[in-house]
């Protein structure tokens, strides 16, 4: 079975506002949480095949945190502007075109787009992945291409507050 972990980016600074919103950094409680998940995942096996980022430095922060936990190699990390608020369109054209041969695949992103893909994929109803949320999502199909709304399963579901598991 293939997997689809959806991550929220970690809680971002709003100090400097003379940044743009892609530039905004994590902040303190963002630099705790991103590592702390990625030690989770680590803890639990996860092996990661595929980390696709939004380009905003909190999202990229983030995925980087959860590849260096990993073992995935923070140089293969892949930066798309299709994660940048684009809607789920965008995102599930991302999934669509991944390459078979990849069996675990991870986004970082935003919300409202994250809690929207998760519902729309499980079926599921989540009000609001809140900041450094990992979905794990179960994919019945053999070919990325034919992944669809309504067609997977939820397999866990984390946040920062709740005991670790995966």
């Amino acid at each position: 079975m293939k997997k689809l972990y959806l991550v929220r980016h970690a809680k971002s600074s709003w100090e400097d506002p003379n940044l743009s919103d892609q530039q905004r950094p994590l902040n303190k409680r963002g630099l705790k949480n991103a590592p702390e998940m990625g030690a989770r995942m680590a803890i639990a096996g996860v092996k990661l095949d595929r980390i696709i980022t939004s380009p905003a430095q909190r999202a990229l922060h983030t995925a980087r945190f959860i590849a260096k936990a990993t073992g995935y190699g923070e140089d293969r990390l892949e930066q798309n502007d299709d994660l940048y608020f684009n809607g789920l369109t965008a995102m599930l054209n991302i999934i669509r075109t991944t390459d078979d041969n990849v069996n675990t695949l991870m986004l970082v992103g935003h919300n409202p787009d994250m809690t929207a893909m998760l519902n729309s994929l499980c079926g599921y109803q989540v009000d609001n992945m809140p900041t450094c949320a990992i979905a794990c999502i179960g994919v019945k199909e053999d070919s990325w291409a034919d992944v669809d709304y309504d067609e997977c399963d939820l397999l866990n579901y984390n946040i920062p507050k709740n005991p670790p598991q995966f």
